[in-house]
C-alpha cells in the first residue's frame, strides 16, 4: 500500500472491527505496514483469515478472527485468542456497520396516496429492521469498546476510534434507522472521550462521506457501471465531483491513531467527504 505517511506503531496491538470490509480492510493493511500487530474481526471467518493470509505475506503481522459485535461472548473470545498470539489491546478501531432493507423507506418524500401503493412507506418500516440497524452500529461500537477499552484502562494508554457518517450530522433521505445510529455514535464518541479522558484513552471518530463499498454498491452504480438516479444526486452535491476511495481515509487514521500527532485530540469527528457537509447546494 502506498501511504500517505508513515506513523511508527511497531509493537501496538491493534483491533479492527469490520476489518474484512472495504474500507476496513485498507486501514488493516494500512496499519500493519505501520508495524502494529493486527487483529481482524468480522462475521466470516474466510473472509478475515484471507486478509490476514495477505497481510502476513506482505511482510505485516496479522490474525483473522471470526465474532459477531453485537455478541459480547464472542467479543470476550477474541480478546482472549488476541492476549494470547499479541497482548493486549493498545487501538480498536471500530468499523463494522451497516444497514437493513427493512428500515428504509422506498421512496424519499411521503405524498398522498403512498399508503395505496405497493412501496415501503415510513409507516411500514420494520421494527426488526430498525433494531438491527441500531444493535449493529450502535451497540456494535459500544460493545467491543467495553471489551477491548478493558485493556486500555489498565494500561492508562489508548485510542480507540469509531467509524461514524456524514448521515451523522445531516440525515439521507430513505435512510432514518441508518442516521440515527450514526448519530448515536457520534454522540457516543464523544460521551466516550469525556469518560475515558482521565484514564489516558483517546476517543475519536471519522464520519466518511461517500464511497463504493460491497454494500452500497448496488444503490450507487447500475450493472452497466452507470451511476444511479441517487449517486448522480449525491455527486451534484459533492464539490469535489466524484466518489472518495478508501486510500484517502488513511491519512485520517494514521493521524488520530499516532499520540505524538494527534496526542490532544480527543472527542471530535472528523468529516471526510470532498466538501459533501460544506455546499448548501447553491
Amino acid at each position: 500500500m502506498n501511504l500517505p505517511f508513515r506513523v511508527n506503531l511497531e509493537g501496538k496491538v491493534i483491533v479492527v472491527t469490520g476489518g474484512s470490509g472495504v474500507l476496513g480492510s485498507a486501514f488493516c493493511e494500512a496499519l500493519a505496514e505501520c508495524g502494529a500487530k493486527v487483529a481482524i474481526i468480522g462475521r466470516t471467518e474466510q473472509k478475515v483469515q484471507q486478509l490476514a493470509t495477505v497481510i502476513n505475506g506482505n511482510g505485516g503481522t496479522a490474525i483473522g478472527l471470526a465474532a459477531n459485535v453485537m455478541d459480547k461472548s464472542e467479543l470476550e473470545n477474541a480478546r482472549e485468542k488476541i492476549q494470547l498470539e499479541f497482548g493486549t489491546c493498545d487501538i480498536l478501531i471500530n468499523g463494522a456497520g451497516g444497514n437493513h432493507p427493512k428500515g428504509t423507506t422506498d421512496l424519499e418524500y411521503f405524498n398522498q396516496g403512498d399508503l395505496q401503493k405497493d412501496v415501503r412507506t415510513f409507516f411500514d418500516l420494520d421494527e426488526e429492521g430498525i433494531n438491527y440497524v441500531f444493535q449493529l452500529n450502535f451497540l456494535g461500537t459500544l460493545l467491543p469498546s467495553q471489551v477491548f477499552g478493558r485493556d486500555m484502562v489498565e494500561k492508562k494508554s489508548g485510542t480507540i476510534i469509531n467509524i461514524s457518517s456524514m448521515n451523522a450530522f445531516s440525515p439521507l433521505t430513505k435512510i432514518p434507522a441508518y442516521s440515527g445510529a450514526k448519530a448515536a455514535v457520534s454522540n457516543f464518541t464523544q460521551w466516550l472521550a469525556v469518560h475515558m479522558s482521565k484514564a489516558g484513552v483517546r476517543v475519536n471518530a471519522i464520519a466518511p462521506g461517500f464511497f463504493l463499498t460491497d454494500q452500497n454498491r448496488s444503490l450507487l452504480l447500475k450493472k452497466e457501471g452507470l451511476l444511479t438516479e441517487r449517486a448522480e444526486k449525491i455527486i451534484a452535491q459533492t464539490p469535489m465531483a466524484r466518489f472518495g476511495e478508501g486510500q484517502e481515509l488513511i491519512g485520517t487514521l494514521l493521524w488520530l491513531v499516532d499520540d505524538r500527532a494527534s496526542g490532544f485530540v480527543n472527542g471530535v469527528v472528523v468529516p471526510v467527504d470532498g466538501g459533501f457537509s460544506a455546499y448548501s447546494g447553491v
